[in-house]
């Protein structure tokens, strides 16, 4: 690969990639060819709304404040030197330092000096990159003003010197990563790599390697210290007796160690190991899913679907029972939450031995956290669900407990749609989480009765086939692998 062997500037768009990983962070400056764009509407859904979220934060500043949209370093400087109230989309650049930064707005303090400050639709002013974006334009701004970002709920908050040496090390680490013309060797991660622009032009060489980290279970650390042990690909991997594994990071136990070699195994020979019998819990099972949206006005998780299959009665000859509990807004969360409860209560009463089967911890975390929000800690219902005798059962648990899978993730649909293991197929094979989020902001601003209602549907079949595919599952765990 050719590279750009020009100047480069270090800015602070970079940090999220630089956070996320740095051969990324290359590629963005050095690479000679551009990424192939992924068609991903939630990642586009966000853009949308970070715009919006923009044009509010300037809307309400410029009730108060005279606003100058800059177009320039230079004019940005001319809009300084005369301390005009408010600058927007500024454009800060300092030669000697090599670094140019793009503040969402300039705000004039009463001590005379500027205030960088950024819309973020982030709740959390502690993200890494947010850190380092804010903190490299106060040393632009090269004063002791602490920047603000305004949050998703459009309150503001202040980053200050606790940002200095997150800020250094991003500048040290670009710097390095700008002045060489070798792309930077990185390990594989199957969750943020599939995410990433540069995924097809990646994964075929680590797939090439052979590299460890291509593994479930064997994260960057665990396969660098692989490496530094003369352990370079799977199929080294798959022949080490785990013993002779040093203890690395993420990797010092021998269960752990025994886990790597038999998943680098599994691996190589598509094959299915069984660590020991799946034992699944007697009962009436009931396969619960819920769908939320993080996104929501208030800044809050809000739940608008709450999804069951209900096999019913022993005696019940009609087809699994698609249930659910709908809001059509945020403002409707604390009566649907209500109707969820009435909903567990219900089956509590008709099946004494419920089994409130969901994938992962999810589900559990979202009934603690909404037991929290609405103050109903000591609910009946909730004592029920988080109790000792829960009926709440996470189906992942006995999947990672005793087998080991020949699959990169241990997600629900990795496994599920494995042809060679569950095969369970989804309607719309785009449908996800990030999908019905994105499908649900649609559904809230639709006004056509007819699409509106539609979307809904869609939805709610993205929901019924999660439940059935947990069910697929336990199915799956009942017969093929125990």
């Amino acid at each position: 690969m050719t590279t750009n062997s020009n100047t480069l500037l270090i800015k602070p768009s970079d940090a999220k990639s630089w956070s996320s990983c740095i051969r990324r962070a290359w590629l963005d400056n050095k690479a000679d060819f551009k990424p192939q764009p992924i068609e991903d509407a939630f990642q586009e859904l966000l853009v949308t709304l970070g715009n919006k979220h923009e044009q509010d934060v300037l809307d309400n500043l410029a009730r108060k404040l005279e606003v100058h949209t800059a177009s320039s370093p230079e004019h940005t400087q001319n809009l300084i030197a005369k301390r005009v109230p408010l600058i927007y989309q500024a454009q800060l650049k300092d030669e000697s330092k090599g670094f140019i930064g793009f503040p969402d707005f300039l705000i004039l303090h009463e001590s005379g000096e500027y205030q960088a400050a950024d819309a973020k639709l982030s709740m959390r002013v502690k993200k890494k990159e947010i850190q380092i974006q804010l903190g490299f334009y106060r040393l632009l701004l090269d004063n002791p003003l602490p920047a603000i970002v305004f949050l998703g709920d459009g309150q503001p908050s202040l980053i200050g010197n606790e940002a200095d040496a997150v800020t250094q090390r991003f500048i040290a680490g670009m710097r390095d990563l700008l002045g060489r013309d070798d792309e930077p060797q990185v390990h594989y991660s199957h969750s943020k790599c599939r995410a990433c622009p540069y995924y097809n032009y990646c994964k075929p060489q680590f797939e090439t390697k052979r590299a460890l980290s291509l593994l479930y279970g064997v994260p960057s650390q665990a396969a660098q210290g692989l490496e530094n042990s003369n352990i370079h690909t799977i199929e080294q991997l798959a022949a080490t007796d785990p013993v002779n594994i040093p203890d690395l990071p993420h990797l010092k136990k021998l269960d752990k160690k025994k886990r790597a070699v038999l998943q680098a195994k599994a691996y190589l020979s598509g094959k299915v190991i069984q660590l020991s019998p799946v034992t699944l819990p007697q009962g009436h099972w009931v396969h619960f899913d819920i769908e939320d949206n993080p996104l929501a006005d208030n800044g809050e998780r809000h739940v608008y679907l709450w999804g069951f299959l209900n096999p019913g009665d022993s005696s019940d000859n009609a087809p699994d029972h698609f249930e659910f509990i709908w809001s059509d807004h945020e403002s409707e969360d604390e009566q649907s939450w209500r109707l969820f409860l009435a909903k567990v209560a219900d089956y509590h009463i008709r099946y004494p031995d419920l089994i409130l089967a969901h994938y992962s911890n999810h589900e559990r975390a979202t009934i603690r956290s909404y037991a929290t929000k609405y103050k109903m800690e000591n609910d009946i219902t909730v004592l029920y669900l988080l109790g000792e005798d829960s009926p709440l059962f996470d189906i992942q648990k006995p999947v990672l407990d005793n087998l080991i899978l020949p699959l990169q993730g241990y997600g629900l649909k990795d496994i599920c749609k494995h042809k060679d293991l569950v095969n369970f197929q989804w309607s719309d094979d785009d449908s996800g989480s990030q999908w019905s989020i994105v499908q649900f902001k649609r559904f809230l601003e639709e006004t056509d009765a007819e699409t509106k209602a539609q979307l809904k549907t869609d939805i709610l079949g993205y929901n019924r086939d999660d439940v059935m595919a947990t069910r697929a599952l336990e199915i799956w765990l009942r017969g093929t692998a125990q």
